[in-house]
Protein backbone atom coordinates (compact mmCIF):
# COMPACT_ATOMS: atom_id res chain seq x y z
CA UNK A 1 0.00 0.00 0.00
CA UNK A 2 1.64 3.55 -1.09
CA UNK A 3 0.87 6.72 0.77
CA UNK A 4 -1.66 7.73 -1.90
CA UNK A 5 -3.04 4.97 -0.53
CA UNK A 6 -3.25 5.78 2.61
CA UNK A 7 -3.34 9.17 3.08
CA UNK A 8 -5.02 10.33 0.42
CA UNK A 9 -5.18 13.82 1.10
CA UNK A 10 -1.20 14.00 2.46
CA UNK A 11 -0.76 12.83 -1.18
CA UNK A 12 -2.70 15.34 -3.25
CA UNK A 13 -2.17 18.55 -1.21
CA UNK A 14 -2.74 21.32 -4.08
CA UNK A 15 -4.66 19.65 -7.03
CA UNK A 16 -3.85 21.72 -10.54
CA UNK A 17 -6.12 24.24 -11.19
CA UNK A 18 -5.54 26.68 -14.32
CA UNK A 19 -4.80 30.33 -13.10
CA UNK A 20 -5.33 33.68 -14.27
CA UNK A 21 -1.89 34.41 -15.84
CA UNK A 22 -2.22 31.38 -18.31
CA UNK A 23 -4.81 33.22 -19.95
CA UNK A 24 -3.13 37.18 -19.74
CA UNK A 25 -1.92 38.79 -22.47
CA UNK A 26 1.37 39.83 -21.21
CA UNK A 27 3.13 37.80 -18.38
CA UNK A 28 2.11 38.37 -14.94
CA UNK A 29 4.38 39.62 -12.63
CA UNK A 30 4.75 38.28 -9.16
CA UNK A 31 7.01 39.78 -6.33
CA UNK A 32 8.29 36.87 -4.83
CA UNK A 33 7.90 33.13 -6.74
CA UNK A 34 9.38 30.36 -4.66
CA UNK A 35 10.01 27.31 -7.50
CA UNK A 36 9.54 23.95 -4.78
CA UNK A 37 6.63 22.50 -2.83
CA UNK A 38 8.33 20.49 -0.23
CA UNK A 39 8.54 21.47 3.00
CA UNK A 40 11.50 24.12 2.63
CA UNK A 41 9.27 25.90 -0.13
CA UNK A 42 6.35 26.02 1.18
CA UNK A 43 7.68 26.82 4.66
CA UNK A 44 9.69 30.10 3.27
CA UNK A 45 6.39 30.78 1.34
CA UNK A 46 4.33 31.07 4.66
CA UNK A 47 6.70 33.43 6.57
CA UNK A 48 6.76 35.50 3.72
CA UNK A 49 3.23 35.57 3.23
CA UNK A 50 2.91 36.02 7.32
CA UNK A 51 4.90 39.08 7.02
CA UNK A 52 2.65 40.42 4.01
CA UNK A 53 4.76 39.51 1.01
CA UNK A 54 2.39 38.29 -1.88
CA UNK A 55 4.49 34.85 -2.75
CA UNK A 56 3.73 32.68 -5.36
CA UNK A 57 4.87 28.99 -4.73
CA UNK A 58 5.42 26.92 -7.97
CA UNK A 59 5.84 22.65 -7.84
CA UNK A 60 5.63 20.41 -10.57
CA UNK A 61 3.43 17.66 -8.33
CA UNK A 62 0.24 18.39 -6.94
CA UNK A 63 1.06 17.09 -3.43
CA UNK A 64 3.54 15.01 -1.23
CA UNK A 65 5.93 11.69 -2.93
CA UNK A 66 5.90 8.41 -1.44
CA UNK A 67 8.16 7.23 1.16
CA UNK A 68 8.68 8.84 4.24
CA UNK A 69 11.92 10.32 3.56
CA UNK A 70 12.62 12.77 6.40
CA UNK A 71 10.91 11.58 9.75
CA UNK A 72 13.29 13.31 12.21
CA UNK A 73 12.64 16.74 13.74
CA UNK A 74 14.35 18.73 15.80
CA UNK A 75 13.20 21.34 18.63
CA UNK A 76 13.93 24.48 16.56
CA UNK A 77 11.93 23.50 13.52
CA UNK A 78 8.96 22.85 15.54
CA UNK A 79 9.11 26.25 17.28
CA UNK A 80 9.64 27.69 13.83
CA UNK A 81 6.85 25.53 12.86
CA UNK A 82 4.78 26.56 15.83
CA UNK A 83 5.56 30.19 14.65
CA UNK A 84 3.93 29.57 11.34
CA UNK A 85 0.59 27.76 12.80
CA UNK A 86 1.42 23.86 12.74
CA UNK A 87 3.67 23.07 15.74
CA UNK A 88 1.41 21.69 17.71
CA UNK A 89 0.18 19.79 14.99
CA UNK A 90 3.35 18.09 14.33
CA UNK A 91 3.80 16.58 17.67
CA UNK A 92 0.16 15.25 18.20
CA UNK A 93 1.02 13.27 15.38
CA UNK A 94 4.56 12.60 15.93
CA UNK A 95 6.39 10.07 18.25
CA UNK A 96 8.19 12.24 20.82
CA UNK A 97 11.57 11.23 21.65
CA UNK A 98 14.48 12.54 23.67
CA UNK A 99 16.79 9.48 24.35
CA UNK A 100 19.06 7.95 22.32
CA UNK A 101 21.03 4.37 23.17
CA UNK A 102 23.92 2.90 20.97
CA UNK A 103 25.25 -0.33 21.10
CA UNK A 104 28.07 -2.00 19.39
CA UNK A 105 27.61 -6.04 18.76
CA UNK A 106 25.27 -6.94 21.80
CA UNK A 107 26.15 -4.26 24.46
CA UNK A 108 25.16 -0.98 25.43
CA UNK A 109 27.92 1.60 25.06
CA UNK A 110 26.57 4.48 26.37
CA UNK A 111 22.87 6.27 26.62
CA UNK A 112 22.34 10.33 26.03
CA UNK A 113 19.00 12.36 26.93
CA UNK A 114 18.70 15.77 24.30
CA UNK A 115 16.70 17.55 26.50
CA UNK A 116 17.34 16.71 30.40
CA UNK A 117 15.64 19.86 31.82
CA UNK A 118 11.67 21.11 32.13
CA UNK A 119 10.00 24.82 30.92
CA UNK A 120 10.03 23.84 27.12
CA UNK A 121 7.17 23.82 24.82
CA UNK A 122 8.33 20.94 22.47
CA UNK A 123 10.52 18.11 23.10
CA UNK A 124 14.39 17.69 21.57
CA UNK A 125 12.81 15.76 18.79
CA UNK A 126 9.85 14.04 17.32
CA UNK A 127 9.67 11.34 14.36
CA UNK A 128 7.28 12.09 11.74
CA UNK A 129 6.73 11.13 7.91
CA UNK A 130 7.67 14.17 5.73
CA UNK A 131 4.49 13.44 3.80
CA UNK A 132 2.28 14.52 7.70
CA UNK A 133 4.78 17.52 7.89
CA UNK A 134 3.87 18.83 4.51
CA UNK A 135 0.45 18.09 4.86
CA UNK A 136 0.51 19.88 8.10
CA UNK A 137 2.41 23.21 6.52
CA UNK A 138 -0.33 23.51 3.48
CA UNK A 139 -3.28 23.06 5.85
CA UNK A 140 -1.63 26.38 8.21
CA UNK A 141 -1.04 28.43 4.67
CA UNK A 142 -5.09 27.51 4.15
CA UNK A 143 -5.52 29.04 7.14
CA UNK A 144 -3.63 31.54 7.11
CA UNK A 145 -4.82 32.46 3.49
CA UNK A 146 -8.53 32.07 4.76
CA UNK A 147 -6.98 35.41 6.88
CA UNK A 148 -5.95 37.12 4.32
CA UNK A 149 -2.17 35.95 3.60
CA UNK A 150 -0.88 36.86 0.27
CA UNK A 151 0.26 32.88 -0.80
CA UNK A 152 -0.86 30.74 -3.35
CA UNK A 153 0.57 27.24 -4.22
CA UNK A 154 -0.01 25.70 -7.91
CA UNK A 155 0.37 22.47 -8.67
CA UNK A 156 1.94 20.68 -11.76
CA UNK A 157 3.51 23.76 -12.45
CA UNK A 158 7.14 22.89 -13.89
CA UNK A 159 9.65 25.18 -14.70
CA UNK A 160 10.93 24.61 -17.98
CA UNK A 161 13.74 27.87 -18.49
CA UNK A 162 14.04 30.87 -16.72
CA UNK A 163 15.92 33.80 -17.42
CA UNK A 164 17.49 36.05 -14.44
CA UNK A 165 18.18 39.60 -14.66
CA UNK A 166 19.41 42.31 -12.36
CA UNK A 167 15.96 43.66 -11.47
CA UNK A 168 14.14 40.06 -11.16
CA UNK A 169 13.84 37.01 -12.94
CA UNK A 170 11.39 35.56 -16.07
CA UNK A 171 10.08 32.33 -15.47
CA UNK A 172 8.67 29.98 -18.15
CA UNK A 173 6.29 27.24 -16.87
CA UNK A 174 4.79 24.45 -18.30
CA UNK A 175 1.36 22.85 -17.23
CA UNK A 176 -1.07 20.72 -18.51
CA UNK A 177 -2.61 23.50 -20.31
CA UNK A 178 0.00 23.93 -21.72
CA UNK A 179 2.92 26.78 -21.28
CA UNK A 180 3.15 30.08 -20.29
CA UNK A 181 5.51 32.62 -19.07
CA UNK A 182 5.31 35.07 -15.75
CA UNK A 183 8.32 37.48 -13.74
CA UNK A 184 9.40 37.73 -10.53
CA UNK A 185 11.29 40.43 -8.72
CA UNK A 186 12.87 37.37 -6.55
CA UNK A 187 13.18 33.65 -7.19
CA UNK A 188 13.87 31.32 -3.98
CA UNK A 189 15.03 28.19 -5.45
CA UNK A 190 13.92 25.31 -2.81
CA UNK A 191 13.82 22.43 -5.88
CA UNK A 192 15.83 19.85 -3.96
CA UNK A 193 18.89 18.37 -4.18
CA UNK A 194 18.86 18.20 -8.13
CA UNK A 195 17.73 21.92 -8.16
CA UNK A 196 17.08 22.34 -11.92
CA UNK A 197 17.49 25.84 -11.34
CA UNK A 198 20.76 25.26 -9.92
CA UNK A 199 21.53 23.23 -13.19
CA UNK A 200 20.07 26.28 -15.51
CA UNK A 201 22.01 28.73 -14.61
CA UNK A 202 25.34 26.60 -14.46
CA UNK A 203 26.27 26.37 -10.90
CA UNK A 204 27.14 23.05 -9.09
CA UNK A 205 27.90 21.89 -5.54
CA UNK A 206 31.39 21.66 -4.22
CA UNK A 207 31.96 18.82 -1.18
CA UNK A 208 32.38 15.04 -0.97
CA UNK A 209 30.30 11.99 -2.17
CA UNK A 210 30.74 8.97 -0.17
CA UNK A 211 30.27 5.41 -1.72
CA UNK A 212 28.98 3.63 1.17
CA UNK A 213 25.48 2.65 0.72
CA UNK A 214 22.48 2.48 3.01
CA UNK A 215 19.49 0.62 3.16
CA UNK A 216 16.03 2.16 4.38
CA UNK A 217 13.67 -0.41 5.14
CA UNK A 218 10.02 1.23 6.83
CA UNK A 219 8.27 -1.76 8.39
CA UNK A 220 4.67 -1.60 10.04
CA UNK A 221 4.61 -3.78 13.13
CA UNK A 222 3.61 -3.74 16.01
CA UNK A 223 6.77 -3.81 18.56
CA UNK A 224 7.34 -2.87 22.89
CA UNK A 225 10.99 -1.41 21.89
CA UNK A 226 10.62 2.46 23.27
CA UNK A 227 10.49 5.68 21.51
CA UNK A 228 13.98 6.25 21.23
CA UNK A 229 16.76 6.05 18.95
CA UNK A 230 18.69 2.61 18.92
CA UNK A 231 22.44 2.47 16.63
CA UNK A 232 23.80 -0.48 16.52
CA UNK A 233 27.58 -0.50 15.26
CA UNK A 234 28.99 -4.16 13.81
CA UNK A 235 25.36 -5.29 15.47
CA UNK A 236 25.11 -9.08 16.45
CA UNK A 237 21.84 -9.37 13.97
CA UNK A 238 24.30 -9.13 11.16
CA UNK A 239 22.17 -7.46 8.87
CA UNK A 240 24.47 -4.72 8.14
CA UNK A 241 27.37 -3.15 9.33
CA UNK A 242 25.55 -0.48 11.29
CA UNK A 243 22.18 -0.43 11.91
CA UNK A 244 19.59 2.47 13.26
CA UNK A 245 15.93 1.85 14.60
CA UNK A 246 13.27 4.66 15.01
CA UNK A 247 9.64 4.45 15.72
CA UNK A 248 7.30 6.37 13.83
CA UNK A 249 3.30 7.51 13.94
CA UNK A 250 1.00 4.45 12.80
CA UNK A 251 3.27 1.83 13.79
CA UNK A 252 6.00 2.31 11.31
CA UNK A 253 9.45 1.94 12.11
CA UNK A 254 12.49 3.13 10.52
CA UNK A 255 15.20 1.01 10.02
CA UNK A 256 18.62 1.82 8.34
CA UNK A 257 20.77 -0.98 7.21
CA UNK A 258 25.19 -0.01 6.31
CA UNK A 259 25.25 -2.21 2.90
CA UNK A 260 28.62 -1.07 1.68
CA UNK A 261 30.60 0.18 -1.14
CA UNK A 262 29.82 -2.75 -4.24
CA UNK A 263 26.31 -3.68 -4.34
CA UNK A 264 23.43 -4.23 -6.61
CA UNK A 265 20.70 -1.62 -5.90
CA UNK A 266 18.31 -3.21 -8.12
CA UNK A 267 19.15 -6.44 -6.31
CA UNK A 268 19.32 -5.43 -2.89
CA UNK A 269 15.44 -3.60 -2.85
CA UNK A 270 13.89 -7.06 -3.72
CA UNK A 271 11.72 -7.51 -0.90
CA UNK A 272 12.69 -11.13 -0.74
CA UNK A 273 16.61 -10.04 0.24
CA UNK A 274 15.05 -6.68 1.96
CA UNK A 275 12.98 -9.42 4.20
CA UNK A 276 16.21 -11.77 4.65
CA UNK A 277 17.84 -8.77 6.43
CA UNK A 278 14.68 -7.36 8.35
CA UNK A 279 14.29 -11.02 10.00
CA UNK A 280 17.80 -11.17 10.83
CA UNK A 281 17.28 -8.47 12.86
CA UNK A 282 14.00 -8.78 14.32
CA UNK A 283 13.44 -12.56 14.54
CA UNK A 284 11.91 -14.87 12.37
CA UNK A 285 8.52 -15.08 14.19
CA UNK A 286 7.73 -11.34 14.48
CA UNK A 287 5.20 -9.83 12.00
CA UNK A 288 5.53 -7.35 9.86
CA UNK A 289 5.05 -5.25 6.38
CA UNK A 290 7.00 -3.69 4.06
CA UNK A 291 6.05 -0.11 3.31
CA UNK A 292 8.61 1.84 1.94
CA UNK A 293 11.94 0.86 0.50
CA UNK A 294 14.80 2.95 -0.56
CA UNK A 295 18.81 2.91 -0.68
CA UNK A 296 21.16 6.51 -0.30
CA UNK A 297 24.82 7.52 -0.13
CA UNK A 298 25.73 10.30 2.10
CA UNK A 299 26.53 13.53 0.24
CA UNK A 300 28.33 15.95 1.95
CA UNK A 301 28.11 19.41 -0.38
CA UNK A 302 27.02 22.85 -0.93
CA UNK A 303 27.25 25.28 -3.48
CA UNK A 304 29.99 28.41 -3.08
CA UNK A 305 27.16 31.07 -2.76
CA UNK A 306 23.55 30.66 -1.95
CA UNK A 307 22.33 34.28 -2.85
CA UNK A 308 22.81 34.94 -7.15
CA UNK A 309 21.20 38.26 -7.85
CA UNK A 310 17.47 38.10 -7.70
CA UNK A 311 18.10 34.37 -7.15
CA UNK A 312 18.29 32.75 -4.11
CA UNK A 313 18.79 28.84 -2.80
CA UNK A 314 17.81 27.26 0.46
CA UNK A 315 16.86 24.07 1.47
CA UNK A 316 18.40 20.74 -0.29
CA UNK A 317 19.12 22.94 -3.63
CA UNK A 318 21.89 24.83 -1.71
CA UNK A 319 23.08 21.85 0.35
CA UNK A 320 23.22 18.07 1.29
CA UNK A 321 24.08 16.15 3.91
CA UNK A 322 24.15 12.80 5.18
CA UNK A 323 20.86 12.09 6.72
CA UNK A 324 22.69 10.41 10.37
CA UNK A 325 21.78 13.61 12.27
CA UNK A 326 18.85 14.60 10.59
CA UNK A 327 20.49 17.84 9.76
CA UNK A 328 18.38 18.12 6.18
CA UNK A 329 14.88 19.61 6.30
CA UNK A 330 16.16 20.57 10.08
CA UNK A 331 18.91 22.83 8.54
CA UNK A 332 16.38 23.77 5.31
CA UNK A 333 13.68 25.07 8.24
CA UNK A 334 16.29 27.16 9.67
CA UNK A 335 17.21 28.81 6.09
CA UNK A 336 13.74 29.72 5.52
CA UNK A 337 14.13 31.21 9.07
CA UNK A 338 16.40 33.10 8.15
CA UNK A 339 15.70 34.49 4.84
CA UNK A 340 11.75 35.25 5.30
CA UNK A 341 12.43 38.28 7.75
CA UNK A 342 15.05 39.66 5.62
CA UNK A 343 13.83 39.36 2.74
CA UNK A 344 10.49 40.67 3.72
CA UNK A 345 12.52 43.87 5.29
CA UNK A 346 14.12 44.39 1.96
CA UNK A 347 10.73 44.05 0.07
CA UNK A 348 9.12 46.52 2.20
CA UNK A 349 12.05 49.15 2.12
CA UNK A 350 12.98 48.89 5.88
CA UNK A 351 16.73 47.12 5.06
CA UNK A 352 19.12 47.72 2.34
CA UNK A 353 19.38 44.73 -0.44
CA UNK A 354 22.88 44.49 1.22
CA UNK A 355 21.05 42.57 4.22
CA UNK A 356 20.46 39.47 2.01
CA UNK A 357 24.39 38.61 2.08
CA UNK A 358 23.85 38.01 5.57
CA UNK A 359 21.90 34.92 4.45
CA UNK A 360 24.55 33.85 2.35
CA UNK A 361 26.99 34.53 5.58
CA UNK A 362 24.93 32.92 8.04
CA UNK A 363 23.55 29.82 6.59
CA UNK A 364 26.96 28.79 4.41
CA UNK A 365 28.35 29.30 8.24
CA UNK A 366 25.56 26.89 9.39
CA UNK A 367 25.81 24.03 6.28
CA UNK A 368 29.47 24.04 6.84
CA UNK A 369 28.98 23.22 10.58
CA UNK A 370 26.98 20.60 9.55
CA UNK A 371 29.39 19.08 6.30
CA UNK A 372 31.51 19.41 9.23
CA UNK A 373 29.55 17.52 11.71
CA UNK A 374 28.41 14.92 8.88
CA UNK A 375 31.65 14.47 7.39
CA UNK A 376 33.02 13.30 11.05
CA UNK A 377 29.74 10.83 11.83
CA UNK A 378 30.55 9.40 8.27
CA UNK A 379 34.18 9.15 8.80
CA UNK A 380 33.21 7.30 12.16
CA UNK A 381 30.69 5.29 10.93
CA UNK A 382 32.02 3.99 7.77
CA UNK A 383 36.05 4.04 8.54
CA UNK A 384 38.24 4.69 5.41
CA UNK A 385 41.33 2.93 6.42
CA UNK A 386 42.72 0.02 8.57
CA UNK A 387 44.05 2.72 11.26
CA UNK A 388 40.67 4.74 11.03
CA UNK A 389 38.75 0.97 12.54
CA UNK A 390 41.48 0.54 15.07
CA UNK A 391 40.68 3.49 16.81
CA UNK A 392 36.93 3.58 16.37
CA UNK A 393 37.14 0.41 17.57
CA UNK A 394 39.17 1.30 20.51
CA UNK A 395 36.70 3.89 21.26
CA UNK A 396 33.62 2.09 21.23
CA UNK A 397 35.43 -1.24 23.72
CA UNK A 398 36.19 1.96 25.90
CA UNK A 399 32.99 3.83 25.67
CA UNK A 400 31.10 1.25 27.68
CA UNK A 401 32.88 1.81 31.09
CA UNK A 402 35.01 5.25 30.86
CA UNK A 403 33.43 8.38 30.76
CA UNK A 404 35.76 10.15 28.63
CA UNK A 405 35.55 8.20 25.45
CA UNK A 406 31.90 7.97 24.96
CA UNK A 407 31.74 12.03 23.31
CA UNK A 408 34.25 10.22 20.82
CA UNK A 409 31.53 7.79 19.91
CA UNK A 410 29.58 9.52 16.51
CA UNK A 411 26.42 7.64 15.28
CA UNK A 412 25.78 11.46 13.91
CA UNK A 413 25.94 14.26 15.77
CA UNK A 414 22.47 15.08 16.21
CA UNK A 415 20.69 18.59 14.48
CA UNK A 416 21.18 21.84 16.79
CA UNK A 417 20.80 25.53 15.49
CA UNK A 418 23.91 26.95 14.54
CA UNK A 419 25.19 29.78 16.24
CA UNK A 420 25.88 33.13 14.36
CA UNK A 421 28.77 34.37 16.37
CA UNK A 422 30.80 35.55 13.48
CA UNK A 423 27.96 37.67 10.93
CA UNK A 424 28.37 40.91 10.89
CA UNK A 425 25.20 41.11 12.13
CA UNK A 426 25.86 40.31 15.37
CA UNK A 427 27.34 42.88 18.37
CA UNK A 428 30.20 40.94 20.52
CA UNK A 429 29.51 40.45 23.86
CA UNK A 430 28.60 42.53 26.87
CA UNK A 431 26.81 40.30 29.30
CA UNK A 432 29.94 39.29 31.89
CA UNK A 433 28.83 36.40 33.20
CA UNK A 434 25.96 34.95 30.41
CA UNK A 435 25.09 31.99 30.09
CA UNK A 436 27.01 30.58 26.68
CA UNK A 437 23.29 29.11 25.57
CA UNK A 438 21.98 32.79 24.95
CA UNK A 439 24.81 33.98 23.62
CA UNK A 440 24.76 36.57 20.74
CA UNK A 441 24.47 34.57 17.27
CA UNK A 442 22.69 31.85 19.37
CA UNK A 443 18.78 31.02 18.70
CA UNK A 444 16.90 32.07 21.99
CA UNK A 445 16.21 29.15 24.27
CA UNK A 446 12.49 29.17 25.38
CA UNK A 447 11.55 29.10 28.75
CA UNK A 448 7.99 28.82 30.43
CA UNK A 449 7.38 32.08 32.28
CA UNK A 450 4.97 32.65 35.52
CA UNK A 451 1.85 33.34 33.45
CA UNK A 452 1.63 29.77 31.63
CA UNK A 453 3.51 31.24 28.25
CA UNK A 454 6.56 30.74 26.46
CA UNK A 455 9.15 33.19 25.94
CA UNK A 456 9.31 32.61 22.28
CA UNK A 457 5.53 32.86 21.94
CA UNK A 458 6.35 36.81 22.28
CA UNK A 459 9.29 36.94 19.43
CA UNK A 460 9.62 36.22 16.23
CA UNK A 461 7.48 39.36 14.38
CA UNK A 462 9.93 42.36 14.85
CA UNK A 463 13.02 42.88 16.85
CA UNK A 464 12.35 43.24 20.18
CA UNK A 465 14.18 44.22 23.67
CA UNK A 466 14.35 41.54 26.51
CA UNK A 467 14.98 43.42 29.82
CA UNK A 468 15.94 41.48 32.78
CA UNK A 469 16.31 44.22 35.82
CA UNK A 470 18.39 46.26 33.28
CA UNK A 471 18.16 49.89 33.05
CA UNK A 472 16.46 50.74 29.72
CA UNK A 473 17.50 53.34 27.28
CA UNK A 474 15.83 55.82 25.35
CA UNK A 475 15.26 53.71 22.71
CA UNK A 476 16.00 54.69 19.00
CA UNK A 477 12.73 53.95 17.95
CA UNK A 478 9.37 52.16 18.92
CA UNK A 479 10.77 48.22 19.35
CA UNK A 480 8.60 46.16 21.91
CA UNK A 481 10.19 45.74 25.12
CA UNK A 482 9.57 42.04 27.43
CA UNK A 483 10.23 43.33 30.62
CA UNK A 484 10.69 40.32 33.51
CA UNK A 485 11.39 40.46 36.97
CA UNK A 486 14.46 37.62 36.67
CA UNK A 487 13.11 37.00 40.73
CA UNK A 488 9.81 35.38 39.70
CA UNK A 489 10.92 34.12 36.38
CA UNK A 490 13.38 31.42 37.36
CA UNK A 491 13.57 29.83 34.16
CA UNK A 492 14.31 33.20 32.30
CA UNK A 493 17.07 33.80 35.08
CA UNK A 494 18.69 30.47 34.57
CA UNK A 495 18.81 30.65 30.65
CA UNK A 496 19.67 33.93 30.21
CA UNK A 497 21.26 35.74 33.21
CA UNK A 498 23.53 32.98 34.45
CA UNK A 499 26.34 34.61 36.96
CA UNK A 500 25.05 38.37 35.90
CA UNK A 501 22.62 40.05 38.19
CA UNK A 502 20.75 42.28 34.88
CA UNK A 503 20.27 41.73 31.24
CA UNK A 504 19.15 43.56 28.04
CA UNK A 505 18.80 41.54 25.33
CA UNK A 506 18.60 43.03 21.51
CA UNK A 507 16.17 40.05 19.58
CA UNK A 508 15.97 39.80 15.63
CA UNK A 509 13.20 38.53 14.13
CA UNK A 510 14.65 34.96 13.62
CA UNK A 511 14.68 34.61 17.66
CA UNK A 512 18.41 34.55 17.10
CA UNK A 513 20.54 36.66 19.58
CA UNK A 514 21.73 39.89 18.37
CA UNK A 515 22.96 41.66 21.14
CA UNK A 516 23.22 41.64 24.84
CA UNK A 517 24.28 43.96 27.55
CA UNK A 518 24.80 44.55 31.53
CA UNK A 519 24.19 47.57 30.96
CA UNK A 520 23.44 49.61 27.64
CA UNK A 521 22.91 53.61 26.71
CA UNK A 522 21.12 54.91 23.76
CA UNK A 523 24.13 55.26 21.10
CA UNK A 524 25.11 51.23 22.06
CA UNK A 525 21.60 49.83 21.24
CA UNK A 526 21.32 52.17 17.86
CA UNK A 527 24.61 50.67 16.56
CA UNK A 528 23.42 47.18 17.31
CA UNK A 529 19.98 47.50 15.66
CA UNK A 530 21.73 49.09 12.43
CA UNK A 531 24.37 46.46 12.55
CA UNK A 532 21.85 43.90 13.21
CA UNK A 533 19.51 45.32 10.38
CA UNK A 534 22.22 45.20 7.60
CA UNK A 535 23.40 49.21 8.05
CA UNK A 536 26.70 50.34 9.57
CA UNK A 537 27.31 50.37 12.60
Amino acid sequence: MTYQDRYPLAFRLYPYARSADQGAPTPAHHPVTIVGGGPIGVATGLDLALRGVPVLVLDDHEGVGQGSRAICFAKRTLEIAHRLGCGPQMVEKGVIWNRGRVFHDRDEVFSFDLLPEDGHRYPAFINLQQPWFERFLVEAVDRAKAQGAPIEIRGRNRLTAMEAAEDGVTLQLDTPDGPYTITTDWLIACDGAKSPIREMMGLGFEGRVFEDNFLIADVKMKADFPTERWFWFEPWFKSGASALLHKQPDDIWRIDFQLGWDIDRKAELEPGRVRKRVDQMLGPDVEYELDWTSIYTFQCRRMEKFRHGRVIFAGDAAHQVSPFGARGANSGMQDADNLGWKLAGVIRGDYPESLLDSYDAERIHAADENIRNSTRSTDFITPKTPQSRVFRDAVLHLAAHAPFARPMVNSGRLSVPSVYGGSPLVTRDALPGGPARSRPGASCPDARLADDSYLLDHLGQGFALLNLGATLPRLPRDLPVLGFDPRTEPLLAERYLGQAERALYLIRPDSHVAARWAACDAEKLARALARAEGGDA
